[in-house]
């Protein structure tokens, strides 16, 4: 994580409280990683879960592009969505890498799933912030109260049974270092789904429909909001939270993952 913070710290892109508060927690990761030491979830060196040698094997997007695309298509001049895809509810995705990479597999493996690995966050946050960075997208490095992150929600149950809400995590490690504000309960979901893996994207659309509720609409009514989540399929999560959230009053919904998994 020393090469990742060398980068932002040079580019400057982050504010200068920001690069402290970001400092300050790669110093105590090393601390924790002394004591107790890791192995690399991909070459298995003990130091780091993900070490500096893996971590810079992994390519990060420089262009945003359009996230309903089978195959995606590189957008210019700030646009979202590609002209096929105008009128989505979901205005545009920023997705760090894709989701063939081997390694980005592992990561979102042991996040999302047995054995839970939640310090996994600032590797990922690192990933997304790089690729925030390579974008040179200024509404980042300004923030403002006019912008909101906001994390993809999990039932109750789910949350509890998993320990925490993976988009969640994600989201605050990104509210640490930019400087935008973070809501974990405007947006809620209040039905239980089945896994979306292995679902069609008919199949997907209607197992999410009516699955989210914007509790507060106060909190997001004018904002452009951030909405968080690890991986980006067919978008239909997205896509249903977008709706709601712009339903409720939201001026722009688009979206921030560490991977976007192709549909062709």
């Amino acid at each position: 994580m020393q090469i990742g913070l060398k980068i932002l710290l040079e580019i400057n892109f982050l504010a200068p409280r920001a690069q402290v508060v970001y400092y300050n927690k790669m110093i105590s990761q090393t601390i924790l990683e002394t004591i107790f030491p890791r192995f690399c979830l991909n070459c298995d060196r003990e130091g780091k879960l993900v070490c500096d040698d893996c971590l810079s094997l992994i390519e990060i997007n420089d262009f945003v592009y359009c996230p309903f695309c089978a195959l995606p298509t590189r957008l210019l001049n700030g646009k979202g969505v590609c002209q096929k895809h105008y009128g989505k509810f979901l205005d545009g995705l920023y997705f760090a890498v894709s989701y063939r990479d081997k390694i980005v597999k592992k990561i979102i493996a042991q996040f999302k799933y047995e054995p839970y690995l939640k310090t996994l966050s600032p590797v990922i946050a690192f990933l997304i912030i790089s690729h925030l960075i390579k974008t040179k997208n200024q509404e980042f490095s300004r923030g403002g109260e006019n912008f909101l992150l906001v994390p993809a929600p999990l039932t109750s149950r789910k949350k509890r049974n998993r320990g925490y809400n993976q988009a969640e995590v994600i989201a605050s490690e990104l509210a640490s270092v930019l400087p935008i504000t973070l809501s974990v309960d405007c947006l809620i979901k209040i039905k239980e789904t089945p896994s979306q893996v292995g679902l069609s994207l008919t199949q997907r659309q209607a197992n999410v429909q009516g699955a989210f509720l914007v509790k507060n609409p106060e909190q997001i009514a004018g904002k452009k909001i951030f909405l968080v989540d690890d991986v980006f399929t067919t978008g239909a999560t997205m896509q249903e939270c977008a709706r709601m959230l712009k339903t409720s009053g939201a001026k722009s919904v688009r979206g921030i993952t560490l991977a976007r998994e192709p549909l062709n």
